[in-house]
């Protein structure tokens, strides 16, 4: 099993920034890759960013692009996002999620198999 633990969310301003961090324990080696996703109240669940833990392959989903940076701090088993510019569409319950990949990284969240148990972003105008 792999524990997820979300934190950093909150209320902020639009243009404000957060940093969210998803600390990870468990059978770490369960896993080589990490994700970020949101859902906002009466819309699906969508990908945000996914990274890998070996080489720091990132990926972004358009929207957040030049705005968002997902990190890692492989000593603490952590990752991080940092969240700047924000929008009040960025608004929504934000999941960290952990997955085994063999290549490259997925914006499917069927490709993860564990989540933590997300964290609130409000976003307001």
């Amino acid at each position: 099993q792999v524990q997820l633990v979300e934190s950093g969310g909150g209320l902020v301003q639009a243009g404000g920034s957060l940093r969210l961090s998803c600390a990870t324990s468990g059978r770490i080696f369960s896993h080589n890759a990490m994700g970020w996703f949101r859902q906002a109240p009466g819309k699906e669940r969508e990908f945000v960013a996914a990274l890998r833990w070996s080489n720091g392959m990132s990926d972004y989903t358009d929207s957040v692009k030049g705005r968002f940076t997902i990190s890692r701090d492989n000593a603490k088993n952590t990752v991080y996002l940092q969240m700047n510019s924000l929008k009040p569409e960025d608004t929504a319950v934000y999941y960290c999620a952990a997955a085994f990949l063999r290549l490259g990284l997925e914006r499917a969240a069927a490709a993860y198999n564990y989540w933590g148990q997300g964290t609130q972003v409000t976003v307001s105008s």
